[in-house]
């Protein structure tokens, strides 16, 4: 995989450098707390809202609609930098992320462009989708019309992003039993979230309990149907998750850099009297930077196959029906599935050297290096909590069967059945009914 250029051109949009000048100070900003908030369990909420501030949320909307009209390379080369100061934030805003790509998508409609203009005036979503009761893509929260009002009730776990948000995405089953996203106020009366996720890693990415006691949805214009599980989209949020291990990455190669520039005392054994000297510490340093460079690189050149699949797809689908053709449907379902693929192969590479590097940065210093006044042991938990929303053998197995027998991958449908998206863009049922009880993304 070949590392994507820095700047690329889309139309009407920021280059990299004036993306960097814009975002760089704030996480500067928010990098300077990390430690404190990592020590004090503290969520970085104030800081979340520097990013609100500064129109991070809103760097994917069109300019048009008040953001910075950035592709999604763009976005994922600044989600690698937010992370490195701060990994919670980029993790709590992933189904944001994910939302605004929805709407993005839909902007040439009336409803694609309102609430992008909102994204655009500072509204933040976070999520709550999955459950510790019920079955993947059947929850059992309900979404019910009682007396013509839409009414919400249900128990969410692993609500990412939910504290931080000021509308909540929320996956229910409606009257007639589909499965529909409500999109509702954070402090609607009858919403109640907690801060209880335990995870020994990305403690500050408020993914905990959400209640929802008789909540009142908007209206229609508040439902959507449930995101896709077609190719390129679970490729999105796998991104955001790969990206900000990389970002980790280079956080902690520079916090292990900084520790061997003021050590003074080193090992017995070792091959100079200062660390920093030290050619078997400047190796692992070095690997490590290493890697940290070609993370990002990977990220970058992965995003660069979803923004081609994004923008095919957005023209096929603007695209008046009678002149649309088989040729082009096609085009668009190879574009989609090789960003899909994509984010496989980066998947496999950017856990394991992520694991590794975030390992490797304690043969640097000793017994000195555990002392918890440095939280480097955050490094490696961030990373492994992260890993751990997809499990890599099932994406590195369906790799190799496509690679030794052109299967393509297998993803989950709206309706819970199995959805191959073959060559041709066709997808084929197999498996109606199949269930998972674990969140894909």
């Amino acid at each position: 995989m070949t590392a994507a250029p820095l700047t690329t051109w889309t139309e009407n949009g920021p280059t990299d450098e004036e993306l960097l000048a814009k975002y760089r100070p704030v996480f500067a900003r928010i990098a300077e707390g990390a430690l404190e908030r990592e020590s004090s369990g503290r969520l970085a909420l104030e800081e979340a809202g520097w990013l609100r501030e500064a129109g991070f949320p809103a760097v994917r909307v069109p300019r048009e609609f008040g953001g910075d009209g950035a592709s999604l390379r763009q976005l994922y080369l600044l989600v690698v930098e937010l992370a490195a100061a701060e990994s919670n934030l980029p993790h709590a805003l992933r189904v944001h992320l994910r939302f605004v790509e929805d709407r993005w998508r839909e902007r040439h409609t009336p409803r694609g462009q309102e609430w992008l203009r909102r994204i655009g005036a500072g509204l933040v979503f976070g999520t709550a989708v999955s459950e510790r009761e019920g079955t993947f893509r059947k929850p059992a929260t309900t979404l019910r019309s009682v007396d013509g009002r839409l009414l919400l009730n249900g128990k969410k776990y692993y609500s990412t992003g939910a504290l931080y948000g000021d509308y909540l995405t929320v996956a229910a089953l409606d009257d007639s039993g589909e499965r529909v996203t409500a999109v509702v106020r954070a402090d609607t009366q009858g919403v109640e979230r907690i801060d209880d996720w335990a995870g020994f890693g990305q403690r500050a990415s408020a993914s905990g309990t959400t209640i929802f006691t008789d909540v009142e949805v908007d209206g229609p214009e508040a439902i959507f149907p449930p995101p896709g599980g077609t190719a390129g989209h679970l490729a999105h949020f796998q991104l955001t998750h790969l990206a900000t291990i990389a970002g980790i990455v280079r956080r902690a190669t520079d916090d292990i850099a900084e520790f061997v520039r003021r050590r003074h005392r080193t090992y017995p054994a070792a091959k100079a009297a200062v660390a920093a000297q030290d050619p078997l510490i400047q190796h692992v340093v070095g690997r490590n930077d290493a890697a940290a460079y070609a993370l990002r690189a990977i990220v970058l050149d992965a995003a660069a196959s979803l923004d081609a699949a994004a923008d095919l797809g957005y023209a096929f689908r603007t695209t008046p029906e009678a002149e649309r053709t088989a040729e082009a449907e096609a085009e668009v379902t190879a574009a989609e599935l090789k960003a899909e693929l994509d984010a496989f192969r980066a998947q496999s590479v950017v856990l394991d050297l992520g694991l590794k590097a975030t390992t490797e940065i304690f043969e640097v210093g000793g017994a000195s290096a555990l002392d918890r006044k440095y939280q480097f042991d955050r490094h490696w938990r961030n990373v492994r909590t992260l890993a751990s929303h997809n499990p890599l053998i099932y994406r590195e197995q369906q790799l190799g069967d496509y690679v030794l027998n052109g299967t393509a991958p297998t993803f989950l449908s709206p309706e819970g059945a199995s959805v191959i998206t073959g060559a041709a863009g066709a997808p084929t049922d197999a498996g109606k009914g199949a269930t998972s009880a674990g969140s894909p993304t």
